[in-house]
C-alpha cells in the first residue's frame, strides 16, 4: 500500500517594494537623523546665532553712545541681532557638503544608488530634507535670537519690533538665506564630490570671492558686488535696502538661483558619471 507523500508548499514572495519619492525622502530623513555631524553642525549654528545675539547687543549697550555720530545714525538694532549667521552659515553649508561627500568617502553612495538606480531622487531628496530640517530649526532660532537681542538694547532704548517696516522680513530672510546655503552646499557636494574641493569651493564662493572684487578698480567693483552670491543673498537681511545691494526679494531670488544652478549641475554630472 503506498502512502501519498505531502509536498510543502511554499509562500511566494513578496514583491520588492516600488521605489518612490516618499520613499526615498523617508530614508533620507532617516540618515540624516541619525548623523552626529547634523546634531553638531546645527547646533553650532543655533550656538552662533543667539550667542552673538546676546554678546553683540551687550557689548553695544555698554559702548553706548558711540563717539561719531554718523554710527548713532546708522545704528540698525535688528542687523545687531542677526549677526550670528555670518558664522552660522559656514556650519550648514559645511554641513550640507558632508551629505553628499560623506557617502562618497565611505562608499555608501553605491548601496544608495543600487537601491534607487535613478540616482536623481535621491539628490532631491537629501535637498528637500535638509532644506526643510534647517528652515524648521533656523526660523524659531532667529527669532529667539531676535527677541533676546532687542531686550537687551531696550535698556538703553534702542530696540525695535517685528512691526516695524522690513524687519519681520530681515528676520524671516535670515533663515531662508541659511536655508539656501545649505542648498548651495549640497549641491557642490553632489557636482564634486570631495569634501575639501566641496567645502573650499563653498568658502569662495561665500568669503573669498568678495575679498577678491574689493580689490578691483571702482569701476569694476561697484556693478559686480551686488551680484556676488553672498551679497545677493544678505540683502533680503538688511531691514533698510542699502542702494549698493539688489532689492531684497531680487537679491534672494538671484542666490537661490544659483543654488539651483549648481544643483541642476550636480543632477547632470550624476546622471552621466558612476557613482
Amino acid at each position: 500500500m503506498s502512502t501519498a507523500t505531502a509536498t510543502p508548499t511554499r509562500s511566494p514572495a513578496s514583491p520588492p517594494k516600488k521605489v518612490t519619492q516618499a520613499r526615498v525622502l523617508l530614508s533620507e530623513w532617516t540618515k540624516i537623523r541619525s548623523l552626529r555631524s547634523t546634531i553638531f553642525s546645527l547646533l553650532a549654528a543655533i550656538v552662533f546665532i543667539v550667542g552673538l545675539a546676546i554678546l553683540v547687543p551687550m557689548v553695544t549697550v555698554s559702548h553706548w553712545p558711540p563717539r561719531d555720530p554718523r554710527e548713532a545714525l546708522g545704528f540698525d538694532p535688528t542687523t545687531r541681532t542677526l549677526s550670528g549667521i555670518f558664522l552660522a552659515q559656514l556650519a550648514i553649508g559645511v554641513l550640507g557638503v558632508l551629505l553628499i561627500t560623506g557617502e562618497y568617502a565611505t562608499g555608501m553612495i553605491r548601496a544608495t544608488f543600487a537601491a534607487v538606480p535613478a540616482r536623481l531622487p535621491v539628490l532631491w531628496a537629501k535637498a528637500a530634507v535638509f532644506a526643510a530640517v534647517t528652515l524648521v530649526l533656523m526660523v524659531p532660532t532667529v527669532l529667539g535670537a531676535f527677541l533676546i537681542g532687542q531686550s537687551i538694547l531696550a535698556s538703553k532704548h534702542l530696540q525695535t519690533n517685528l512691526s516695524s517696516p522690513g524687519v519681520l522680513r530681515a528676520v524671516i530672510g535670515a533663515a531662508l538665506f541659511l536655508t539656501v546655503v545649505g542648498l548651495l552646499g549640497i549641491g557642490l557636494g553632489a557636482l564634486l564630490r570631495n569634501t575639501a574641493g566641496g567645502i573650499s569651493t563653498l568658502f569662495g564662493l561665500l568669503f573669498v570671492l568678495p575679498i577678491i572684487v574689493r580689490f578691483l578698480p571702482s569701476s569694476w567693483s561697484d556693478p559686480i558686488n551686488k551680484y556676488l552670491p553672498s551679497n545677493a543673498g544678505e540683502a533680503i537681511t538688511h531691514v533698510h535696502p542699502d542702494p549698493t545691494l539688489l532689492a531684497p526679494w531680487t537679491g534672494f531670488g538671484l542666490f537661490f538661483g544659483y543654488a539651483a544652478v549648481i544643483l541642476i549641475a550636480a543632477a547632470i554630472s550624476l546622471r552621466m558619471r558612476d557613482a
